[in-house]
């Protein structure tokens, strides 16, 4: 997400640090890179022209002079204005009301109904939630089992009487969920392929009847600036309380995200980032600020490792490593839990300086994870913990176990050696 702004804003920016002074003959070149860098990714021309004007009146004001290093003021300067675009402060989910009652609306196509089931996944693992799912959706073929297939997917209730009036449906849904114990109830509602009278009279109607504490806006990122357009339309009948981004791990420029919360004054609250029904992340203005500026985003790597992955099993891991007692059960089991991460060139990405490093390009193939992961399963418990006895014959049964090549195994044996003797080189400099 960004990814082609963000190249062209760091070059811009490793161009403004070097700058000794900010003052009226050398802004004109960099505020003119900088206003095509945000045309260029789609962003509204009037928003582009006011975001110049603000930057560039802050920048030749006196706080400026008088800063010791221009540059990295100018930076910083730039960086708030970004901030500011984006919403300033996040906006997170209502989650204090009991229930709380969530209203999900779209157009069709946008990812709604695989949202509401990243939204239930969400306030299930982050926020100790009991969630429940309403199919209001009636008209769209497949919606309602859609919906379905997801709830039993996450093990997540969904609440349907197939075809019927959508808001006698959702009216009977949320007196369920209250008998049986729910907190946190989303309804699914109909979409079309565009705004029309008739869907925003159904959608106002199960407002009026439901009284939602919160309404939601599902939107496709890659529809570009024609997404303002849509959110003014739900907005004039209904009372949004925000957005949800969806495909940002699309080929998206990321113009609609930047417009979005100035043009309409409609928080962006999530953002989808990728297909899996765990795809979803809170929107914080100022981190993705920082990842557009080439700043990192280690705050997310830390929340996203923290959710994920088991604490204590990878304390363990790490204490064993500390100790040379590190084998490749230890190694398949901590294989295991990076995998709840994702693909982890999304997370290489958010380090700080990544695409000075040239890591915003890296690609990690899966399927290497899983040969290994293969290789190893095909090992004896004996084998895993003692690797040293693994010699000729029995490298050509492991081999032939999980169907791959004896080079591979003998691959696979010499970088868990490097890497046992790396680990030595570090004992001590680490304490757990």
């Amino acid at each position: 997400m960004f990814e082609g702004l963000s190249e062209r804003l760091q070059k811009v920016v490793s161009g403004i640090k070097s700058r000794g002074v900010i003052n009226e003959d050398n802004i004109s070149d960099i505020v003119r890179e900088i206003r095509l860098c945000l045309l260029e990714a789609d962003v509204n021309v009037k928003i582009v022209r006011e975001f110049i004007d603000s930057v560039k009146e802050k920048a030749l004001g006196e706080e400026v002079r008088k800063s010791i290093k221009p540059g990295d003021m100018f930076v910083k300067i730039l960086k708030d204005e970004l901030v500011s675009l984006l919403g300033g402060d996040a906006a997170p989910l209502e989650l204090n009301h009991k229930p709380t009652i969530v209203m999900v609306v779209g157009l069709q196509g946008g990812g709604k109904t695989t949202t509401i089931g990243k939204i239930g996944n969400m306030v299930r693992k982050k926020h100790n939630k009991k969630p429940m799912f309403i199919a209001c959706d009636v008209y769209r073929p497949a919606a309602i089992d859609q919906l379905k297939s997801i709830g039993k997917q996450l093990n997540i209730e969904v609440y349907e009487e197939g075809k019927g009036n959508p808001v006698e449906i959702a009216k009977r849904g949320i007196e369920h969920a209250k008998t049986n114990g729910y907190d946190y109830i989303l309804i699914d509602t109909a979409g079309r392929l565009q705004i029309d009278e008739k869907l925003m009279d159904e959608l106002v109607s199960i407002e009026k009847e439901v009284k939602p504490n919160e309404e939601l806006l599902v939107i496709d990122a890659m529809m570009g600036q024609d997404a303002i357009n849509v959110i003014t339309g739900f907005n004039d009948k209904l009372k949004l309380s925000g957005c949800v981004l969806t495909k940002m791990d699309g080929d998206t420029k990321g113009g609609v995200a930047l417009s979005l919360r100035h043009l309409t004054n409609i928080p962006i609250k999530l953002i989808g980032d990728s297909e899996k029904l765990d795809g979803l992340s809170e929107f914080y203005p100022e981190r993705i600020a920082n990842r557009i500026l080439g700043d990192g985003d280690l705050i997310s790597i830390i929340e996203k490792t923290e959710s994920e992955l088991d604490q204590d099993e990878m304390m363990s891991a790490a204490k064993k490593m500390q100790k040379g007692k590190f084998d490749l059960d230890d190694f398949l089991r901590t294989t295991k839990q990076i995998k709840k991460l994702g693909p982890l060139e999304n997370l290489i990405k958010l380090i700080p300086g990544a695409s000075k490093m040239g890591l915003n390009n890296v690609n990690i193939d899966p399927k290497v994870m899983a040969r290994t992961e293969a290789i190893i399963q095909s090992m004896t418990m004996q084998e895993r913990r003692n690797p040293d006895i693994i010699k000729g014959s029995r490298k050509m049964r492991i081999a032939k176990g999980c169907g791959q090549k004896v080079e591979d195994v003998n691959r696979l044996l010499k970088q868990f050696d490097q890497m046992k003797q790396m680990m030595k080189q570090m004992n001590g400099k680490f304490k757990f």
